[in-house]
């Protein structure tokens, strides 16, 4: 007998990701993927965290092996905060923190937490899929702020603030997904002051933030609200270490105001009672190694290799038909076709035709709320090899 039981009715403002659709054309053997949003796995630091795990299952097994509190362990909290301090956030303290079964169920919390239906939310068109996903299925109305080469534009997300008066702004400030931009430090300075200024709440997603190549990005909103009076108390800062340690260990953790925090805490009783304090043990240990900054290093400088073959083979093989400003961090070039010279202009045109010469990527539609820019493309280096990464590109070239 078929089901037959109604879906829920939030069910209805949400469907299934074009990104995972489209993983289901890569089985053909020989596919070159750009597409995927993950990091490398011959990147993860096996054998620290191998020690991390023996250290864990040593000093502690019954706190790693047992339930634990909803708002994390206390020790990987205690680290986190360690790590946020290294990185210029000062004052985090390890109660100013939850841990979350990754960044993705910050997000989830904050929909939970913060959104009744008809609520409206301003995003950065584009920006990650799965939070489009997440803040309309709680009956978000998602408004699109423009975003250009240094990450979302000011003067444009201040319009919107004044005329939507939304329940908050959600950013990927430092190399964003999947736009790979950095909101350089005078937007920054801008993005707080607003907030004080329309008393409005800015939820800055930061996953990519440690993987800069060359110079460090300018320092974390979080980090800057110390120098704007009255910001802190507007601000929700969301992290993980999945892109730089492992994303299976699920651990992530959000930073924000107290009584935000109390009412996440009591969702995430609801959800999984506590992120596995095996994985949060684990990762407590890997920090207190101090394994951290060389694993950074060599994940930073391989990374920026990738990017620049890419940048420069899409130069050299599509030429004018392309567009796109080179990532200085992150897993992503953001690109847009031309047309120039009458060749495609549409990405998913374009990735029906690259899947046929071996090669795929993710079209970028999708990752807008609103007005989509057809025009537009997401290539991922971080997977592939300099010589695939070279070979790939050729065969997108050979598809426009």
């Amino acid at each position: 007998m078929p089901f037959t039981t109604p879906f829920a009715d939030r069910l209805n403002n949400v469907e299934t990701s074009a990104i995972r659709e489209l993983f289901k054309l890569l089985g053909k053997p020989g596919i070159i993927s750009f597409a995927g949003g993950f990091p490398d796995s011959a990147m993860f630091d096996v054998d620290g965290i191998r020690e991390a795990v023996n250290a864990a299952l040593t000093e502690e097994a019954g706190g790693a092996l047992q339930y634990g509190a909803t708002e994390g362990y206390n020790p990987l909290r205690e680290q986190l905060a360690a790590f946020m301090t290294s990185k210029g956030n000062q004052g985090v303290k390890p109660e100013d923190l939850i841990v979350t079964t990754g960044s993705q169920q910050a997000l989830d919390l904050l929909g939970k937490t913060l959104i009744s239906p008809g609520d409206k939310v301003i995003v950065e068109g584009p920006t990650f899929l799965a939070t489009i996903q997440c803040f309309r299925l709680y009956g978000a109305e998602l408004i699109t702020a423009p975003v250009d080469g240094e990450g979302v534009q000011t003067d444009a997300l201040e319009a919107l603030i004044e005329q939507h008066k939304p329940k908050f702004v959600y950013l990927i400030p430092t190399f964003g997904n999947p736009s790979g931009a950095m909101l350089s430090l005078e937007r920054r300075q801008r993005v707080l002051e607003m907030a004080v200024k329309h008393n409005t709440l800015i939820v800055e997603d930061d996953p990519y933030g440690d993987l800069y190549f060359g110079e460090a990005p300018p320092p974390s909103l979080l980090a800057l609200s110390a120098s704007v009076p009255g910001s802190r108390d507007l601000l929700v800062h969301c992290g993980s270490l999945s892109k730089v340690l492992s994303p299976g260990l699920r651990v992530g953790w959000m930073v924000g105001p107290a009584e935000l925090l109390a009412k996440a805490t009591m969702c995430k009783q609801f959800s999984d009672a506590h992120t596995s304090t095996f994985a949060q043990a684990t990762a407590a240990q890997y920090l207190k190694a101090g394994r951290m900054p060389g694993t950074l290093a060599k994940v930073r400088a391989v990374y920026a290799e990738r990017a620049a073959t890419m940048g420069t083979a899409l130069r050299r093989e599509l030429g004018d038909a392309i567009e796109f400003v080179q990532p200085q961090g992150g897993l992503f070039v953001w690109a847009r076709l031309t047309g120039a010279g009458g060749q495609v202009a549409d990405g998913s045109e374009l990735a029906k035709r690259a899947i046929e010469k071996g090669v795929a990527f993710v079209p970028g539609a999708p990752f807008f709320a609103s007005n989509p820019d057809h025009a537009t493309l997401r290539l991922s280096f971080a997977t592939v090899g300099l010589e695939k990464i070279e070979e790939g590109v050729a065969r997108l070239a050979q598809a426009l």
